[in-house]
């Protein structure tokens, strides 16, 4: 029998990070959107419940329960506001660079002090297939310009590709932007002069295990987003009554809720499946650039039919649909957005068939 349950840790890890985003990031929605930050309560309610460092090693004072919690607390936080989701977390996916090249020495040097400084962040910048930004690096250090990030204060950038990456926390000058999706994070267009490199690295293998984990943070991101459009927008068809029934009874409209439930549900398998991989120590690269692939896609039939099945409302800020499918759209552009996590999951398919047939080759 196939068993979908979380066990019990991690469905209470589920439960907390529900409620969390029940009480601090759902109310206050449109607050932080328009502020573009989280107060400073809900800062500290994070930090208290010990989410900064879930995935941190103990030997740091982190809880490191690994990929599949990350996971689980990402969706319930995105179910609340995923530009706060962001806000909140001082690493975000800037962690797993650290992790993957450094270690733990890494991250007590450059990550540890992030979480002293109240409103610190740092971001990972996807500096490889599929990017825009202009970087330059010399021997006076990185100049260039990237165009957007999801934050008004970056501390710490991250930059990754293909065959490793570098990390800067000087020279670092800030533009504010109103920016589109994600506000609650803040948005800013970041120019480096001459920013000195702290630390870099050069690691191919390491770099694929840092990008595929970034990639299934944000696919988890994803899943909250398009879960909560599916919710609200199917309960707002339930309430909404058109010729005597409410909308929701309706053939065409009760199908594509249908739909959107088993879209939402669909992606968190495959986010389950490529967290689960992971810890396995299984290679996980083609797992998790897959599950970024689909909730992007799913995302994309999702939100924006959330919208549409509350007509005109669905514009309005009055109602988040709205809302949702500006971050789902956000969220799909990371990374190199989804055309460069498909490419990487074929040549990780077409590699992994290629030592199948050499395996069944060489027992033949």
């Amino acid at each position: 029998m196939i068993d979908f349950e979380l066990g019990d840790e991690l469905e209470l890890v589920r439960e907390t990070a529900r409620d969390f985003a029940e009480d601090h990031l759902r109310p206050a929605l449109r607050d932080h959107e328009a502020a573009q930050s989280v107060g400073d309560s809900t800062l500290d309610a994070f930090r208290n419940i010990g989410f900064e460092t879930l995935e941190w090693p103990e030997t740091l004072g982190g809880s490191q329960l690994g990929a599949l919690a990350r996971c689980v607390v990402s969706e319930e936080l995105a179910a609340g506001d995923a530009g706060a989701a962001l806000a909140i977390d001082p690493l975000g996916p800037a962690l797993y660079p650290l992790l993957e090249f450094g270690g733990i020495e890494t991250l007590r040097e450059l990550g540890a002090p992030l979480l002293h400084a109240p409103g610190s962040r740092a971001w990972l910048v996807w500096n490889g297939e599929g990017t825009r930004n202009r970087i330059e690096r010399s021997a006076a250090g990185v100049t260039g310009t990237i165009a957007w990030v999801p934050a008004s204060r970056v501390d710490l950038l991250v930059f990754l590709d293909e065959e490793g990456g570098f990390a800067v926390s000087e020279g670092i000058e800030h533009a504010p932007l109103r920016g589109s999706g994600l506000r609650a994070a803040g948005a800013s267009e970041l120019t480096l002069v001459k920013a000195p490199v702290r630390a870099e690295w050069s690691d191919a293998s390491g770099a694929a295990t840092a990008l595929a984990r970034c990639r299934l943070v944000i696919a988890a991101l994803l899943v909250g987003v398009m879960r909560e459009s599916a919710e609200y927008s199917r309960r707002y068809a339930l309430d909404r009554v058109a010729f005597g029934k409410p909308i929701a009874h309706h053939q065409a409209l009760s199908f594509l809720i249908a739909d959107m439930a088993s879209s939402v549900d669909c992606a968190r398998l495959l986010v389950w499946e490529a967290a689960w991989r992971l810890e396995a120590g299984e290679d996980a690269h083609e797992a998790c650039a897959t599950a970024f692939v689909e909730a992007a896609e799913q995302a994309m039939f999702v939100t924006p039919n959330g919208v549409q099945i509350l007509g005109g409302h669905g514009f309005m800020q009055d109602y988040p649909v709205e809302k949702f499918m500006r971050e789902a759209r956000a969220l799909s552009l990371m990374l190199g957005g989804v055309d460069a996590a498909r490419e990487a999951a074929g040549r990780e398919l077409v590699s992994t068939l290629g030592r199948v047939a050499l395996n069944v080759e060489a027992i033949g």
